[in-house]
């Protein structure tokens, strides 16, 4: 590789003069010189310089080295400087860079295990476990499949605390998932539907934050708590919607089986009005089913308090069932299915509703694709004492989103999501449909 001499003038020759040692010679005396040198030499160079705790001159020989029209050559830099930047404590950065290098080598199995040791040290357990069933997709010799097996069981969640945060511009078809008819039938005949209680559109400002601290425990196990919230928030205050969620619980580990569980409580506001409040207790059992799939089960059981209407005060219970399946390296597959029973005061208001969906993603360069869909059933015990009808539904939605991972800043990456929402119900008051847009930043891996 061919470097001209005032770059040369810079790495070879300034960064590796002593400190404190001025250059005597002027400008103008110095003669204009090509100093040629390999890749192989800069990377020697660098190295010796991050020996000698020039750390900073090192990183800035791979940046260089890291823009070169190689592919092997760029990579190599990326992947040396990452190391440089876990040893100063700058896991986020040193992630993204190993993330450059699967862009464009998606099957480079090693720099995808040391992303998944990286990510397990920051507390992204679920991320770091997609990494490591990736590298299993791609097809291991049996010697490297046992050690990456071995490694998988290994995994544990070691970041002390973390803190992560979404926000995003999020135009709306129907804020209030309100009906667009024009008459609401009962057992009275039609009655007109005020135009304030129709759907609405919007865009509004759309939050989600969570921040978590761990405990240790004895053995493998530790206690984490977890505050989360999320808000939608729009010009006219009446549909805000506003929710804050605290939840503790110990975290279990045993062989290749991890157990969550938490007992939690949930405040939500509509209108800048309470709205409701629950307490819950839950339990979470993720257990991998071969080297490329994991299982994750989940249940729990609430008390709910609707502060505008006693009568849909009671109990909640739901479950959940989930399947992750790594087909390659940069693409994957999950199918879900959930249930939810209410049982309230009011029968009309108790229902039993059932969910499957379906998601896949795919890497393509350095963006992620996803598109999901989700179909669902809910039925009430008994009909409300105005409507003629039990309430039935048939829910359906479509999803699409991609992550730019080319445009990321500091950690984040802009993200849109687009999805296209319709439930259809026998009482006009539940029937709706919907379209959401949403444009923001997420953190980039």
């Amino acid at each position: 590789m061919k470097i001209a001499g005032f770059i040369c003038a810079g790495l070879l020759v300034g960064l590796a003069l002593p400190h404190g040692t001025e250059a005597r010679a002027t400008a103008a005396d110095r003669p204009k010189r090509v100093v040629s040198a390999t890749a192989a030499d800069l990377f020697r160079f660098a190295e010796a310089l991050n020996e000698q705790g020039r750390a900073g001159q090192a990183e800035q020989v791979l940046e260089l080295l890291s823009q070169d029209p190689n592919a092997d050559v760029r990579n190599e830099a990326r992947y040396r400087r990452s190391k440089m930047l876990v040893s100063s404590g700058r896991q986020r950065d040193a992630a993204l860079l190993l993330r450059r290098i699967l862009d464009e080598k998606p099957e480079a199995a090693p720099v995808r295990l040391e992303l998944a040791q990286l990510l397990d040290r920051m507390g992204d357990k679920e991320g770091a476990f997609r990494e490591v069933r990736a590298v299993q997709a791609a097809g291991l010799p049996p010697a490297v499949a046992r050690l990456v097996d071995r490694y998988s069981e290994a995994l544990r969640a070691a970041r002390p605390a973390g803190l992560s945060f979404e926000i995003a511009i999020a135009p709306d078809s129907n804020i209030s998932r309100a009906t667009r008819s024009d008459t609401l039938g009962t057992i009275f005949g039609d009655f007109e539907i005020d135009e304030d209680s129709k759907a609405k559109s919007g865009t509004g400002l759309s939050l989600h934050g969570q921040a978590f601290r761990r405990f240790a425990l004895r053995g493998d196990g530790s206690l984490l708590v977890r505050a989360s919230a999320f808000a939608d928030l729009y010009r006219r205050s009446r549909f805000n919607d506003i929710a804050f969620d605290l939840a503790a619980g110990p975290e279990l580990q045993w062989g290749r089986n991890r157990l969550m569980l938490e007992a939690g409580t949930t405040l939500r506001w509509y209108g800048q009005k309470p709205y409701q409040r629950s307490a819950r207790v839950g339990a979470t059992w993720t257990k991998p089913l071969g080297s490329r799939t994991q299982l994750r089960l989940g249940g729990s059981a609430s008390l709910v308090d609707n502060r505008i209407n006693d009568l849909q005060d009671g109990k909640a219970y739901s479950g959940n069932l989930s399947v992750e399946r790594a087909l390659s390296p940069t693409t994957g597959i999950a199918l879900s299915l959930g249930g939810d029973r209410q049982s309230l005061k009011d029968p009309g208001y108790s229902t039993t509703d059932w969910r499957g969906g379906l998601t896949a993603w795919r890497e393509m360069g350095r963006m992620t694709m996803t598109v999901g869909v989700d179909l669902g059933r809910l039925h009430a015990d008994e009909r409300l004492t105005l409507f003629p009808q039990r309430r039935e539904d048939r829910y359906s939605r479509l999803s699409i989103g991609a992550s730019f991972r080319q445009l990321q800043w500091h950690g984040f990456a802009p993200v849109t999501r687009f999805s296209i929402e319709r439930n259809r119900s026998t009482v006009e008051f539940y029937d709706y449909r919907r379209t959401r847009t949403e444009v923001g930043v997420v953190r980039a891996f």
